[in-house]
């Protein structure tokens, strides 16, 4: 019996880059061990069909915690912003989970092997949204004297989800933690202080973000038991680019010591041309290489 499962979602419209995921972790040989489980927001029964062989459980997403009806009517994949939260209710048989979104996929299974290790003795595996290179996600705007606006995602969401300003400033300038790609054991108390905080994020704010913004709570303010793992476990690739080493056809981080992307994560879209490489797989970008040269490459998974 499998013990340990990787988890995802997706509705039809995201099916491809789900199908994609399935089919970048079970290239590597470790993944015969290791359970795929898909919660279902939207896809067609041909979908799920194809889906059915490759897989070992596909479940109906649910709206965990009761949500107004006009926020969320026609939005079916805003499940995922609940059901990822309550993963052992899904799939209650497995010991560990990890869950990575659909618009990821796995390019070194080290990677997996770290989520899998980090979430040990009830701790939340993840990372945060920080290193060399990346994109600044808060910022200050001074007024006069300690007078300043603040402008950072956790405080933005903190703020229209009313969860009082004492706790909007601790997240201000807490480093941000990308809830994409995470691992938790089935008995980690993390579960229940999350769902707690969701519930109070999803009252008062919006849907999008509103986990996000509960696991940084929990993570900052409840300080659950947290191990934090290297940046390339979830490289978000609009944060930054990678480069490409063309000698070993792999994806590796932009700076000393060109690390390999362990997960390539096109969180918020990569764009040309108006168009979004997430949607339209045609679409391609110059990335540079180690030998300082430029390919024009998509960053979506290829098993050619």
């Amino acid at each position: 019996m499998k013990e340990n499962t990787i988890v995802s979602l997706a509705d039809s419209n995201y099916f491809e880059l789900l199908n994609e995921l399935i089919d970048s972790i079970k290239q590597f040989d470790q993944s015969k061990s290791i359970a795929i489980c898909i919660l279902d927001a939207g896809l067609t029964d041909e979908q799920k069909k194809i889906l059915s062989v490759k897989v070992d459980e596909i479940k109906n997403a649910e709206w965990d915690i009761e949500v107004p009806g006009f926020k969320v009517r026609g939005k079916e994949w805003l499940k995922s912003q609940v059901s990822r939260a309550f993963l052992p209710n899904y799939f209650p048989k497995y010991k560990k989970y990890l869950w990575i979104d659909c618009d990821a996929w796995v390019q070194e299974w080290s990677s997996i092997e770290l989520y899998f290790k980090a979430c040990e003795d009830g701790k939340l595996g993840i990372t945060q949204t920080m290193a060399p290179g990346y994109r600044i996600m808060s910022k200050v705007k001074w007024l006069f004297g300690k007078l300043a606006v603040i402008k950072s995602q956790n405080f933005k969401h903190a703020i229209s989800s009313k969860i009082g300003i004492e706790k909007a400033r601790k997240l201000a300038f807490a480093p941000h933690i990308n809830i994409g790609v995470f691992s938790l054991e089935k008995n980690s108390k993390c579960w229940n202080v999350w769902q707690e905080n969701l519930k109070q994020t999803l009252s008062a704010g919006q849907i999008f973000g509103s986990e996000g913004l509960a696991i940084n709570m929990s993570v900052y303010i409840d300080e659950v038991e947290t191990e934090f793992l290297p940046i390339n476990c979830n490289w978000i690739a609009s944060n930054l680019l990678p480069k490409f080493d063309k000698n070993k056809s792999i994806f590796v981080e932009p700076f000393l010591p060109n690390l390999p992307i362990g997960i390539m994560h096109l969180a918020a879209g990569i764009w040309r041309d108006g168009k979004d490489m997430r949607i339209d797989k045609s679409v391609k970008i110059n990335i540079e290489t180690l030998d300082k040269n430029k390919v024009s490459k998509s960053l979506r998974y290829s098993s050619n």
